[in-house]
């Protein structure tokens, strides 16, 4: 029974060492589905804001043509 006193320390850290864990995998779980979100957000940003400087540029392109040669420019993507 002497053993008793070495174990019953043991178990109960190891059993606190398990929620702790649970607790910080949970919160890791979190904050990774918040980085993705952020990311995702970021991405569809960058994009409308590639896609409103591409149309800039058009509209320039045009404005230009257009008093160069009274005409204007055919539109084009790419």
């Amino acid at each position: 029974m002497q053993y008793l006193s070495l174990v019953l320390p043991v178990l109960a850290g190891l059993v606190v060492l398990v929620i702790v864990l649970v607790k910080v995998l949970r919160a890791v779980k979190r904050v990774g589905v918040a980085q993705a979100r952020f990311q995702g957000t970021v991405r569809d940003r960058t994009g409308l804001l590639r896609a409103r400087s591409a149309a800039l540029r058009v509209a320039i392109m045009e404005r230009r043509a257009s008093t160069k040669d009274d005409m204007p420019a055919p539109r084009t993507i790419g």
